[in-house]
């Protein structure tokens, strides 16, 4: 008898275990998009070889994503800073590694538009070097779903060279049907090849290779940049990105001391476009001690209020955000590289 209640002890004591760790490590197919960090742009970027040494930082801001547990979810309940999604809200069709990838694209473009939107502002030479069509996706129907992969780069087609992706599908359209393609790629830097027939693509009568693809460009300027962002992808640091190399080709002193943070895409025009998460950024930069923050100040249209009634721009909820946190940070609208860059030179002088 006594052995029995020892062992029923023993039982209970790792059933109680077991609970206790499935409700803290267990995944639930959700995810959290919390709070990331702030990072100094002037790390990750070098012009003529060279890092920003002038005091102050200029701040780029993240959002971390934590897969979701009971544990986890349970306490972001009224978090204003932490949101649930499911994986699917988050990633669409993707897994994690596709996601991954397609983020890491948009952080090589947002990285190339800074460099083009900060030497023009700066009147300092660039070229744009054409890659090759970026695959973005890869149809379940397509005779490439086994051979292509989310983040090839296409080169070529029948040997056909083109200068982008607009002549790339052109002369697809004019292949016959029932034609057989053979297609140069590059994967992780490595050559490789691939034959397939094309597929009739989706609510159309067209034919094609069944992918989502878009232009992969690299912008090399004069003095030479090179920007390296490590694992952090997206392309929300675009416009942080071009301030830093822009204040480096032109060797001005932005910065002035401050700490400064921001987010926003940027366009090689300069313009600034609105992004995710923009609550968790004004977060981490608070907690970083900027005491500026740029916002995009994406402009509100009748067809999105259309579509989305509810639509609040980036710079009302990095406002809503700010007020929340009783932060003394100075939240700064911006719709245009220009904006940020006048704001800067105007009010250092006060600092």
């Amino acid at each position: 008898m006594k052995f029995n209640k020892t062992r029923n002890k023993v039982l209970s004591a790792i059933f109680i275990i077991i609970v206790v760790a499935a409700f803290f490590l267990t995944p639930t197919g959700y995810y959290l998009e919390v709070p990331g960090t702030a990072e100094d742009t002037s790390q990750f970027v070098k012009v003529d070889g060279k890092h920003d040494k002038k005091k102050g930082n200029l701040l780029l801001t993240t959002v971390g994503i934590i897969q979701g547990t009971p544990f986890t979810l349970l306490k972001s309940l009224g978090n204003n800073f932490e949101t649930i999604y499911s994986q699917k809200d988050l990633m669409g069709d993707e897994n994690s590694q596709q996601y991954f990838k397609v983020q890491q694209y948009y952080m090589k473009s947002a990285q190339n538009s800074a460099v083009q939107a900060a030497y023009s502002k700066a009147d300092k030479p660039f070229t744009k070097k054409y890659l090759g069509v970026y695959v973005m996706d890869v149809m379940s129907n397509s005779d490439f779903k086994k051979k292509l992969e989310i983040g090839d780069t296409i080169t070529s087609i029948n040997g056909y060279h083109f200068n982008n992706a607009d002549q790339f599908i052109k002369y697809v359209r004019k292949q016959d049907k029932h034609s057989t393609v053979k297609i140069s790629f590059l994967r992780d830097g490595k050559k490789k090849m691939a034959s397939g027939k094309l597929v009739r693509l989706a609510d159309t009568k067209r034919f094609g290779l069944g992918i989502t693809l878009t232009d992969d460009t690299e912008a090399e300027g004069n003095p030479p940049t090179k920007i390296d962002a490590g694992q952090i992808g997206g392309p929300s640091a675009g416009l942080m990105f071009t301030i830093q190399v822009y204040s480096q080709v032109a060797n001005k002193d932005l910065k002035a001391g401050r700490t400064i943070a921001g987010t926003g895409t940027i366009a090689p025009d300069g313009t600034v476009g609105p992004i995710g998460g923009i609550e968790k950024k004004i977060y981490a930069a608070s907690e970083e001690g900027a005491t500026i923050f740029f916002a995009p100040d994406d402009p509100v249209t009748k067809e999105i209020k259309k579509y989305e009634p509810g639509y609040v721009n980036n710079y009302h909820l990095a406002l809503r955000a700010a007020k929340k946190l009783h932060t003394k940070m100075k939240i700064v609208p911006v719709k245009n590289l220009n904006d940020a860059i006048n704001y800067l030179e105007k009010t250092k002088q006060s600092k």
